[in-house]
């Protein structure tokens, strides 16, 4: 599809006739350009698959406060502005030797353990939540119960009433701790939110949602869907060991391989040009960034796992005025988690046949469900 027509008309499950961006300049132009709207609250976005007892998206949904992915510029700005500072890449820098810490603490207790054991509970969860945990200063007790409900909330073939609940169950706890934070605020990300009077508490259940979702989801599978990448590529795992160096440019590439949140959606708030093809008003358009991650026109032999490669351009990130605010937190993580593990664990190898991998391909952020490791 992609080859043939990279921005091509689509029928969706609700008879809603949108389109599909497979090519990565198309997709970069539609992220970059504002008139693809992402809001919920003015138009209809359809989705391409079925959720179990969802109606037809028939009337836009009321706006949710706070979660800043759903805004446009100016309230999508205010949002975002508030953010920005505790996302900088220098203070990801300063947070660098404290994420090293908490994944070498994470190493130690799996080294402790007698393989095989799971990577994703051992080291590949624990490391994204705890950081998440610390810079918004959610309990990390609570992980448990928030990881449930981020999980459920993130299937794909839950019914309406079960993600609702979830969704409920999760903002309900959120809005409890942000109360608590700005009648007594620490040291800490949702503190800091807190003690700005400009944000309702409504506004900061929603910032916390996302970030807290968005902030252990996205690494976690990125940390064990990447490894499990290298395992199935010795040669690519070799050149790792054999030169840490390349490291950063392994972040990216894997980033670039992978792409876990594949899918984005906006609509056209006019009728706009894009590839050549006209996107009538009100037409949802789904961007595929796996299918322009692996676009020829932009990178070479796209389907091959090269660790060398100059992956920078890819857009597992998004781009433009959303592209993910967390995105050098997610860097750090992996760069901290991936290296310790190699260092730490030279003879790691899958426990289990490649086949017998659960993957996600249930859910909205992809990745796998367990890796047996052994070593």
């Amino acid at each position: 599809m992609r080859d043939a027509r990279p921005v091509c008309p689509m029928v969706f499950p609700d008879g809603h006739r949108g389109w599909i961006v497979t090519g990565h300049d198309a997709a970069r132009r539609l992220l970059a350009d504002g008139r693809f709207s992402s809001r919920l609250d003015l138009g209809v976005l359809h989705v391409p698959y079925e959720t179990p007892g969802m109606p037809a998206a028939t009337e836009p949904s009321p706006p949710v406060p706070g979660l800043f992915v759903a805004m446009d510029p100016p309230d999508h700005t205010r949002m975002r502005r508030k953010l920005a500072g505790a996302f900088t890449v220098r203070r990801m820098r300063q947070l660098e030797d404290h994420i090293t810490d908490v994944a070498e603490r994470a190493l130690d207790a799996m080294a402790s353990r007698t393989p095989p054991v799971d990577l994703v509970t051992e080291f590949a969860l624990p490391v994204p939540s705890l950081v998440i945990c610390e810079l918004l200063g959610v309990p990390y007790a609570d992980r448990e119960d928030f990881r449930a409900h981020s999980s459920a909330f993130l299937l794909r073939d839950q019914t309406l009433e079960e993600k609702g609940a979830a969704y409920g169950a999760l903002t309900t706890y959120l809005a409890e701790l942000v109360r608590r934070k700005r009648a007594d605020p620490g040291d800490d990300l949702l503190s800091d939110l807190a003690r700005d009077d400009d944000l309702s508490i409504e506004e900061l259940t929603g910032c916390a949602f996302l970030l807290l979702l968005a902030g252990h989801e996205t690494t976690a599978n990125l940390l064990a869907l990447g490894t499990f990448a290298l395992l199935e590529h010795p040669d690519q795992l070799a050149a790792l060991r054999h030169d840490p160096d390349l490291l950063p440019g392994a972040v990216e590439e894997l980033l670039r391989y992978l792409s876990v949140a594949d899918v984005f959606y906006r609509y056209a708030t006019e009728d706009l040009e894009l590839g050549g093809e006209t996107i009538p008003r009100g037409a949802t358009v789904v961007v595929s960034l796996l299918a322009a991650n692996h676009d020829p026109a932009r990178f070479a032999d796209p389907d091959t796992l090269d660790v060398r490669r100059a992956a920078r351009g890819h857009l597992s990130f998004g781009h433009g005025v959303h592209q993910c605010l967390g995105q050098q937190l997610a860097r750090v993580e992996m760069r901290a988690g991936l290296g310790g593990l190699l260092r730490r664990f030279p003879t790691l190898e899958l426990a289990v046949p490649a086949a017998e991998v659960p993957l996600r391909t249930d859910m909205n952020v992809y990745g796998v469900h367990a890796l047996p490791v052994s070593w």
